[in-house]
């Protein structure tokens, strides 16, 4: 699996290597480990989930926050020739079903969907039907910092996995970027995943450093011109 990973990376996103984190954490997925991901912005998680996606057998749900995130991510993949999508309120029913025929066919590997639309029944109903391989919650630190009042429908995620993998296991991945000690056990707790691999990216940015200036003194150096306004 791993040289199928690697065949990926360089046939869809066109890079020759992994970085240090995504390879580690794609050897935990290709192991059906459940994964905690904390990491930098910019420090390429999306594909951590996204290439397994495509090796696995059956459907990808990725749970994500907003409706922008969910659009850039289905452009992005989309664009380097991957079939992804989304289920959201910008659809119309036309499209909607359409998008239901193409995950029933095995058509579409990663599906992008909101917290709320766990609650609606009609998918629950068809979802039951299609063969999942992981569920990935993406911005998971939601889960805790949005989950006991702003938007409860995060803390159904979890049930959300019991009823869909039945006797089965299914995969649970979280990725963020945001996550204190107490957030990343609030993630793993409400999202009951179970024996996690977790990885915490290196947050020090070398490119970037504090200098401090004395400035004591500084507006003696300025020269203020105060016109009156013209009326």
């Amino acid at each position: 699996m791993k040289s199928e990973a690697l065949r990926i990376l360089k046939e869809y996103y066109g890079y020759d290597n992994f970085r240090e984190g995504q390879e580690k954490i794609i050897d935990a997925i290709l192991e059906k480990r459940n994964v905690l991901g904390v990491m930098t912005t910019g420090a390429g998680k999306s594909i951590c989930y996204q290439i397994p996606a495509l090796i696995f057998e059956g459907l990808t749900i990725i749970i994500s926050p907003l409706i922008s995130l969910m659009k850039d991510q289905v452009d992005s993949l989309r664009l380097i020739g991957i079939e992804a999508s989304y289920l959201n309120s910008t659809l119309d029913n036309d499209e909607y079903n359409k998008i239901l025929f193409k995950i029933k066919r095995g058509k579409i590997k990663l599906l992008y969907i909101s917290p709320e639309r766990l609650e609606n029944k009609f998918f629950l109903n068809f979802i039951k039907t299609v063969k999942i391989s992981m569920v990935v919650v993406d911005e998971a630190h939601c889960v805790s910092q949005w989950g006991e009042n702003f938007r409860r429908s995060y803390l159904r995620i979890a049930d959300f996995v019991k009823y869909i993998a039945g006797e089965s296991q299914i995969q649970t991945l979280a990725f963020t970027a945001t996550a204190t000690p107490k957030i990343k056990v609030d993630i793993i707790e409400k999202l009951n995943i179970v024996n996690p691999f977790i990885y915490v990216d290196y947050f020090n940015r070398d490119n970037i450093y504090f200098k401090v200036v004395d400035n004591s003194g500084l507006d003696k150096d300025l020269d203020i011109d105060s016109k009156p306004f013209i009326k």
